[in-house]
C-alpha cells in the first residue's frame, strides 16, 4: 500500500509526540524538518531533513516535488514566519495543513508579570537599576539586552550564544529542558535572580521557572508571541493533528486504495 507522506515542520516538543505517534500509522510516511538553529537537535528515527526551504516558493516546490500528502506545522509558536510560509505554499500547492498550536501561558495568582511585545521592550522593563537578570528567550534574541548593559544576566541556552550578541556582564548556562520545579526554584535562590525575561512559549517543558518564580516572588518580563495566520485547521497538541490527519487524510487515502482495488 502506497502510504501517505506527511511533511511535518517541527521545532517543538508537540512535533516531536507527533512523529512518535504517526510512526505506528502504517498508513503515512513521515519526514521531520527543522531550521537548523539548534547545533545538536535531538534526532526521531525517521527521515529528517534540517534547514530552509528557499521562502514560500521554495516550499512550495519542496510540497509538489516530493508529493506531499499532508502539511504539519509544528514550528515554535515564535516561529512566526515558518508559519506564515506554510500556510501560503499549502494553499498554492492544495496541500492539506494542520496547525499545532500550543495554548501560552496565563498569569495566576501570585505571578508577578509585565508583558511586552518584544525583546527591545523586555530590555526597557527591566529599569536603570542594575539587577540580576535570568534570561530564557533563546539564543538568537539576545542583542536587544546589550542596550541595557547596568544589568547582571544570566543565559540559559541549548547552545552557546554568538559572544558578540551577550551583554557586558553575562554568564552562560548551557542546557536542554524539561526542568523540574524545584531544580528551578534552587537554581533561581541559588544565583539571587530578582526577575527572569522569557518567551510566552507555553507548554510543560520550561513551565518549571514559572511555579519556581512565583514561589520566591519574583517577577517576571514575558514576552507576547507575535501574530500566527488563521488556518483552516488548528489544535492544540499531537494527538489531536494525529486524529486529524487519519480523519482527513488517512481515511480518505485508505477509501482510494479499497476503490481501485490495491
Amino acid at each position: 500500500m502506497q502510504r501517505v507522506k506527511v511533511l511535518i515542520l517541527g521545532g517543538s516538543s508537540e512535533a516531536s509526540g507527533l512523529v512518535a505517534l504517526l510512526a505506528q500509522e502504517d498508513r503515512f510516511a513521515l519526514t521531520l524538518s527543522l531550521a537548523g538553529r539548534t547545533r545538536r537537535p535531538l534526532l526521531p528515527d525517521v527521515p529528517c531533513r534540517v534547514g530552509g526551504f528557499g521562502g514560500v516558493p521554495g516550499l512550495r516546490h519542496y510540497l509538489e516535488e516530493e508529493k506531499i500528502g499532508a502539511l504539519v506545522d509544528a514550528t515554535h509558536p515564535f516561529a512566526a514566519q515558518m508559519s506564515q510560509h506554510a500556510a501560503q505554499a499549502a494553499g498554492m500547492s492544495g496541500v492539506p495543513l494542520i496547525a499545532i498550536r500550543r495554548p501560552p501561558w496565563i498569569a495566576g495568582p501570585g505571578d508577578r508579570w509585565t508583558m511586552v511585545a518584544d525583546m527591545r521592550e523586555a530590555a526597557a522593563a527591566l529599569g536603570t537599576r542594575p539587577r540580576r537578570v535570568f534570561l530564557t528567550v533563546g539564543r538568537q534574541e539576545l542583542a536587544p539586552f546589550r542596550a541595557a548593559p547596568q544589568h547582571d544576566y544570566v543565559i540559559r541556552s541549548i547552545d552557546p550564544p554568538p559572544p558578540q550578541s551577550l551583554p557586558p556582564c553575562a554568564r552562560v548556562i548551557a542546557a536542554r529542558g524539561p526542568f523540574a520545579v524545584e531544580a528551578e526554584r534552587a537554581l533561581l535562590a541559588e544565583l539571587g535572580i530578582a526577575v527572569i525575561v522569557t518567551k510566552n512559549s507555553g507548554g510543560e517543558a520550561t513551565a518549571g521557572k514559572l511555579a519556581a518564580a512565583r514561589a520566591l516572588g519574583l517577577e517576571m518580563v514575558m514576552v507576547a508571541r507575535p501574530p500566527l495566520p488563521d488556518v483552516a485547521a488548528a489544535v492544540a497538541g499531537a494527538a489531536a493533528a494525529r486524529d486529524w490527519l487519519i480523519g482527513h487524510v488517512g481515511l480518505a487515502h485508505d477509501t482510494a486504495v479499497v476503490a481501485r482495488g490495491v
